[in-house]
C-alpha cells in the first residue's frame, strides 16, 4: 500500500525533474524560474502586482523589480485595468507572448519522454490527481 511518504517522495522527484527542465530552458532564454512562472501566469490574463506577488509568495517590491526587468526587455508592460481605471495591471507584450509560446513548446518537447509513457486514460487520471493536489484551498 502506498504511504503518504511515498506520495511526497514521488511529488518531490517529479518537481525536481520538471524544475530542472524549466531552469535549463529558462536559462537558455536568460529567464529565472520565477520569471518563467510570471510569464506562465500572464500568458492568458492580466494581473495586479499585488496578486502576482501573493501567488508567487514574494513581497511587492521584489515583484515590482521582476516586472521592471521584464518591462525593460520588452516582455511585460503595465496599463490601466479596463474595468477600473484606478488599478494598474501587468500584462504581456506581443514579444512576451511570443517568447512564452516558444518556451512552452520547448518545455513540452523536453517533458515528452515523461508524458509519453502513460496511456491516454492514465494521463487523464494523472491530470485530475495533480489538479486535486495542487488546487489551493
Amino acid at each position: 500500500m502506498t504511504s503518504a511518504d511515498d506520495v511526497v517522495d514521488a511529488l518531490v522527484r517529479t518537481t525536481f525533474e520538471v524544475a530542472g527542465v524549466l531552469t535549463r530552458i529558462g536559462g537558455e532564454h536568460d529567464l529565472s524560474l520565477t520569471q518563467l512562472r510570471v510569464l506562465g501566469i500572464l500568458r492568458d490574463r492580466r494581473a495586479r502586482v499585488t496578486e502576482l506577488a501573493a501567488y508567487l509568495g514574494l513581497d511587492k517590491s521584489t515583484m515590482s523589480g521582476l516586472i521592471d526587468r521584464a518591462q525593460r526587455r520588452g516582455l511585460l508592460t503595465r496599463g490601466k485595468n479596463p474595468d477600473d481605471g484606478r488599478v494598474v495591471d501587468v500584462y504581456m507584450t506581443p514579444a512576451g507572448l511570443e517568447l512564452a509560446k516558444r518556451v512552452e513548446d520547448e518545455v513540452r518537447r523536453a517533458l515528452a519522454p515523461m508524458t509519453g509513457r502513460p496511456d491516454p486514460e492514465q494521463l487523464d487520471q494523472l491530470v485530475k490527481l495533480l489538479e486535486l493536489v495542487s488546487t489551493r484551498p
